[in-house]
């Protein structure tokens, strides 16, 4: 069963970590605009979705006349606000068809493969709320006034996104005042009762925050291009050898 989906990506934040005069969300990755990406990514999981972005006010003009320049899926614009919560609540305002189901999005996840997308969204479909999560790699401790302890790693998951709701739960919880202690979308609508499952996450879906995210985004980006290459290669040649096998010869 298809469910009416919409998408809110969020690219509201100024991209200070990163140096620069540029938000990260606009500059650009293997030549498009690390934000573009993102918008294409969901537009080709999710046909026939609605997506609203998320900006900061100032760079909404901006992004129209920068996106012209690039071939950028159909999107709706909506002004940020101060924290990640009023621009969430901004772009859940914005939308303008009724969705059975939300998913939000980091604007600079511009990696994540069209199958976790449809992952996470049938999942939302079944259980209401999802968020995809991997095992962290490193290990942790945790300070205790001047010391600190080992924290018991294997209980632990890093949180990505998309992150996907049925929309009356999202929409509901985010009439909730704001609080500090909702750094993402599934500590709001956990807030509100529900309880979020978690399904596999990627480890190539990065969020790129520093310098250093862009280099390995490149490098991935690389990978898989010259991936891409090599299996369309083996399948010509494929079709050439299944060809002679056939006599047929080409023109």
């Amino acid at each position: 069963m298809e469910w009416q989906t919409a998408v809110i990506i969020v690219a509201g934040g100024s991209g200070r970590r990163c140096g620069g005069g540029l938000p990260k969300q606009f500059r650009l990755l293997a030549g498009q605009p690390v934000l573009a990406r993102t918008i294409n990514l969901f537009a080709a999981a999710l046909p026939g979705a609605e997506i609203v972005v998320v900006l900061p006010e100032r760079y909404t003009e901006f992004w129209k006349n920068f996106a012209a320049r690039f071939d950028v899926a159909p999107h709706a614009i909506a002004a940020g606000g101060a924290q990640r919560f009023h621009s969430v609540r901004s772009g859940l305002a914005a939308l303008r068809s009724e969705p059975e189901l939300i998913a939000v999005q980091d604007g600079v996840r511009p990696l994540a493969s069209s199958e976790l997308i449809r992952r996470v969204v049938e999942a939302a479909a079944e259980q209401g709320a999802v968020v995809p999560a991997v095992e962290p790699a490193d290990s942790f401790r945790m300070t205790e006034g001047d010391g600190t302890r080992i924290v018991d790693r294997s209980r632990l998951r890093a949180v990505q996104t998309p992150q996907a709701f049925r929309a009356d739960w999202l929409l509901s919880a985010y009439r909730a005042e704001y609080d500090e202690a909702f750094t993402d979308d599934a500590s709001l609508v956990e807030r509100a009762g529900h309880r979020i499952c978690l399904v596999e996450g990627e480890r190539t879906n990065i969020k790129l925050t520093t310098e250093e995210d862009f280099i390995v985004a490149e490098a991935l980006l690389a990978a898989r291009c010259a991936e891409e290459l090599l299996e369309e290669t083996h399948a010509g040649m494929s079709e050439a050898t299944h060809e002679q096998t056939l006599g047929i010869m080409p023109e």
